[in-house]
């Protein structure tokens, strides 16, 4: 195996763990839209891949380096973090 194969598994097996992390987001009260999931994802490996598939420490992490984020995802972002935070306020 060269060291392009191992890479390349690595990053599969890495993008299939951030995938069924956000899945399973779907069903908590971290649960982000398909649209952020597909904006945000390039973003959550390249400044948090350290919390995958840490959920709650994702969401951190993303909160945390807003700046950093790509505009298209610090978009969706805002816009699916208010929508929870008026979902648990309406609790």
């Amino acid at each position: 195996m060269t060291v392009l194969d191992t890479r390349a598994i690595r990053r599969i097996g890495l993008t299939l763990a951030f995938a069924v992390s956000l899945s399973a987001a779907a069903t908590s009260s971290y649960a982000f839209s398909p649209e952020a999931q597909q904006m945000c994802t390039g973003d959550a490996f390249r400044l948090c891949s350290s919390e995958i598939p840490n959920i709650p420490g994702i969401t951190a992490c993303m909160i945390k380096n807003r700046s950093s984020l790509s505009a298209s995802c610090r978009t969706v972002l805002d816009r699916d973090l208010a929508r929870q935070s008026s979902k648990v306020a309406a609790q």
